[in-house]
């Protein structure tokens, strides 16, 4: 939403008239320096962003002068931890998670109409975009029309799911949606989408955008705020409803020197990372900024910026700069829109110039580093912060596997360890081992969006290639761009060619491999694997590599910069010491090295210049939402009120609002509630609910064999988010997944505690809701870390889960939970479940006031167990409006209630 009307807000009087250099009319703006606060200059870049949209949408009602003097004295404030509204300038949504806001929408309309409301109403009062860019698994690879085989059975799987979203188009306003086969989110919202600073009917103002997926901060590089939330939040704000948030701690991250020659951005990722994780960064801003900064491009600060989510911070932000202008114009921005961006950032003291004098912001805490110091590195096996030098890899991975059980551990008895399986593969003798590499696939938004290191993975895959190094043919090898500008790029340089030689095919433009769309290994090396226990790796250039996220079939999963990837596949395991092994052996019998095939920065960077041009993105965005064939022969109804299909096993009316009335339910104590799971440390939201395939003997899997669904139709979870039958099936579904009350055992199952049977969670919960019994989850520390998933809070509701209680909560998670009437609770520091003497089997009463207005953001709640034990928790609803949420049984059945009672 623009602004509110300027009659109305108090600070009308900061309202000017904007003009560029050249004397010509750009529009009208909030002056943030005309409001006179010498405190502005001092504020942290992000923070002005969050000053203005305040000041702009004040009205006295949803935001008030109080919020906008919080804002602005954050340099105290923000160690108060104070709440303040957020209204973002736009929401942008994938189809996994875009789905089920359009599912929750229609049946908001369906509510809307039984309790006598307008449901026109349920449309977005601000600007969303929707980008289908899930739609394409690596089913079919080493194969030139990989790409359109891809497409072609995607289409066959998702044309119900597809023509759900087709009819959305339509059926709400203000919504743009971008048909599959297009990219990545992100990549899309980077090259085309963002427009840095807004122009909606005259009126200026920074872009800011909430998104369904944790990876929206990469939009943070290009100096855009923004960042990831549930689909429930995003819901909330479409609707017009501000964010409630805590003001963050901003800390400011200080960059010098220069990258050494051949070293990557995804190298300096990777660094980044563990640097901030280390220095903790959880639920705060990062500004990035020092001369350093010049020496970055954009493609660059993107990558840096698209992990956020794993170095733990809300935002990364860059600040705009002449680098971020060049940008623009470079992917195809008009020169009199990015004339208008620099005049209004200029005007609003929100642009940086290193020609001329600036005060330096005051941040919450520093960090420093200098760009010569970063090594050449990936991040495995488990976690994207545990960084390991490339120099140092093969003794780490020796490390791993004697280690015992954990993040960075096998536990392989010694004698073991070096164990060789040879099998025939097609007629060709093939071997594994731990440490075989059988997945190898450039993917991800983080990287494919990165000119440099797209380039450089062409570079390797020509030297490599004309030096006779090849892939070993049962290894999964994959090409899924961001844009079909990446294609572009590659084609006109001549380095597609030599990835495709190597076995690294065009196989679709979309998330694949990192959100666990890999498909399937050849059923030879998958039996292999599982008969003999082999600790196989995959190496991809995404952001996350979660226990159970890749694929099912590999233990070890390693980050890598694009052209380290094609290494990795040409080695064909990750125990090899690159300094004094060769990758293999070339023409001629000669051994190959690293060194022989890595590229130089400058032999890298001539391509890039002469290879990506502005026509490449204008040609490619020109067509963008004109869609394909496939999608433009969906038939769809043109009907406002969607009619559910019954027998649908893609689409189905939740039960959110089913019997809602306009009376609030309230709090309610939970009394001798069971404990359905309990986890140790950093469960991730791929843990509760995974977005990869549905194993065969699963409960969903048992409910689409149900319905008729063949097993090679099952598709993915995340295709299968408009159906609540699948996804609260799949809750806590990971094969991966350890539950302490099965003694450290993975998998997706408990113990019925009153009968002592091992059974399915969902099997589990079903019989505890059926028996009328309450149940609660413990967790460790970093509960719910990962992906912004709303299913993850959605099926944990929909289990019957009345309150998880953790030693710490992610952000997104914790705000999910609360958001579906969940309550967070964290044990007091220094206390868990092993201090305190919790075992899990004990009946668990939590004590709340008969009233939400007897509760305040954090107050302490008390908890005790059927075995005569109490202790304290916190509660972790940290807004009073979270608490009004919670008394309405939800934030969307909030925010219905509020749409009805302002139309009467």
């Amino acid at each position: 939403m623009a602004t509110s009307s300027s009659n109305s807000n108090p600070f009308s009087f900061a309202l000017r008239g904007l003009r560029d250099r050249e004397g010509g009319d750009c529009g009208s703006y909030y002056s943030i320096p005309d409001l006179g606060d010498q405190r502005i200059d001092k504020l942290p870049y992000t923070i002005r962003v969050l000053l203005e949209s305040a000041v702009r949408n004040c009205d006295e009602f949803q935001i008030t002068k109080e919020d906008v003097e919080k804002i602005m004295g954050w340099e105290k404030t923000s160690l108060e931890q104070v709440e303040i509204p957020f209204k973002p300038s736009r929401v942008i949504l994938q189809d996994f998670t875009g789905v089920p806001v359009l599912v929750d929408f229609a049946s908001m309309r369906d509510a809307m109409l039984e309790l006598g409301g307008n449901p026109d109403k349920i449309n977005p009062m601000v600007p969303a975009d929707l980008v289908i860019d899930h739609s394409v698994t690596a089913n079919v690879v080493r194969s030139q029309n990989a790409i359109q085989a891809n497409m072609e059975l995607e289409f066959e799987r998702n044309k119900e799911r597809f023509a759900f979203l087709k009819w959305g188009s339509s059926a709400f306003h203000n919504m743009l949606i971008i048909p599959p086969g297009s990219g990545i989110v992100h990549q899309v919202n980077l090259e085309y989408l963002a427009r840095v600073v807004f122009n909606r009917d005259g009126l200026l103002y920074p872009d800011s955008v909430l998104g369904t997926d944790s990876h929206t901060t990469m939009i943070n590089g290009l100096g855009v705020v923004g960042w990831g939330v549930g689909g429930i939040d995003a819901e909330a704000a479409m609707l017009g409803q501000p964010m409630s948030m805590v003001l963050p701690g901003v800390v400011g991250f200080k960059l010098h020197g220069t990258l050494r020659d051949g070293v990557t951005a995804t190298d300096l990722v990777l660094t980044v990372t563990q640097m901030l994780r280390k220095h903790g960064v959880v639920g705060k801003f990062v500004e990035f900024y020092g001369r350093g900064m010049e020496e970055l491009a954009l493609a660059d600060r993107t990558t840096i910026a698209n992990m956020a989510p794993e170095y733990g911070a809300t935002v990364g932000f860059f600040l705009v700069d002449h680098i971020t202008l060049e940008y623009l114009k470079m992917t195809g921005r008009e020169d009199e829109t990015v004339s208008t961006i620099e005049a209004y950032l200029r005007a609003n003291k929100m642009f940086v110039d290193y020609n001329e004098p600036k005060i330096e912001p005051t941040y919450s805490s520093y960090i420093e580093l200098d760009l010569g110091d970063v090594e050449p590195c990936i991040s495995g096996p488990k976690r994207p912060h545990d960084r390991v030098t490339l120099k140092d890899m093969k003794t780490d991975w020796h490390a791993c596997l004697e280690n015992k059980i954990g993040f960075k551990g096998y536990g392989i008895p010694k004698d073991l360890q070096n164990r060789v399986v040879k099998f025939d593969f097609h007629g060709r003798t093939a071997e594994l081992k731990h440490g075989t590499v059988v997945i190898a696939a450039i993917t991800s938004c983080t990287n494919t969006s990165n000119p440099t290191v797209m380039i450089a993975s062409g570079l390797v895959a020509k030297k490599a290639y004309e030096l006779g190094l090849e892939v070993k043919p049962w290894i999964k090898t994959s090409l899924a761009p961001g844009s079909g500008v990446v294609t572009k790029y590659l084609l006109r340089s001549g380095l597609l060619k030599y990835l495709s030689d190597l076995g690294f095919n065009l196989v679709g433009y979309g998330c694949t491999t990192c959100i666990g769309n890999s498909g399937d290994l050849d059923q030879i090396v998958a039996d292999e694997i599982t008969e003999n226990d082999i600790i196989a790796v995959a190496v991809l250039s995404g952001n996350r590599n979660f226990e159970g996220r890749i694929h099912p079939l590999t233990q070890a999963n390693y980050l890598a910069s694009p052209p380290l990837v094609v290494v990795y596949a040409l080695a064909g395991t990750v125990d090899i010491n690159f300094e004094e092994e060769p990758i293999g052996t070339g023409k001629g019998n000669r051994p190959i090295f690293l060194r022989d095939i890595w590229p130089s920065s400058e032999e890298v960077s001539e391509i890039v210049h002469s290879n990506v041009l502005v026509d490449m993105f204008k040609s490619t965005y020109e067509v963008i939402t004109k869609g394909n064939p496939m999608w433009n022969q969906l038939v769809v109804p043109t009907t406002d009120v969607y009619s559910w299909d019954p027998n649908s096993t893609y689409i189905r009316e939740p039960p959110f609002f089913k019997g809602m009335s306009m009376d609030l339910p309230g709090p309610h104590s939970i009394k001798d509630a069971y404990c359905l799971l309990s986890f140790g440390d950093c469960v991730t939201t791929d843990h509760i609910s995974p977005a990869g395939s549905i194993h065969k003997d699963s409960p969903a899997a048992k409910y689409l064999v149900g319905h008729s669904v063949k097993h090679r139709d099952f598709n993915s979870y995340g295709s299968r988010r408009g159906n609540y039958e699948v996804m609260m099936r799949g809750t806590f579904g990971n094969i991966r997944i350890v539950n302490k009350l099965l003694d450290g055992e993975p998998g997706p199952k408990t113990i019925h505690i009153p009968t002592r049977e091992k059974l399915y969670v969902y099997d589990a919960a079903m019989r505890y809701k059926n028996d009328g019994q309450d149940t609660i989850v413990l967790a460790g520390s970093e509960y719910g870390t990962g992906s912004s998933r709303d299913w993850d809070a959605k099926g944990t509701m929909l289990l019957g889960v009345k309150a998880v209680i953790a030693k710490s909560f992610e952000r997104i998670h914790r705000s999910n939970l609360v958001g579906m009437g969940v309550i967070p609770l964290c044990f007091k520091s220094g206390e868990d479940m092993d201090s305190i003497g919790l075992t899990g089997q004990e009946q668990y009463t939590i004590h709340l006031p008969s009233s939400v207005h007897e509760m305040q953001p954090g107050q302490d709640i008390v908890v005790t167990t059927s075995t005569r034990k109490s202790f304290t928790c916190t509660l972790r609803f940290d807004t009073e409006v979270e608490l009004s949420y919670f008394d309405h049984g939800g934030i969307l059945q909030y925010v219905m209630r509020k749409l009805i009672n302002s139309a009467c």
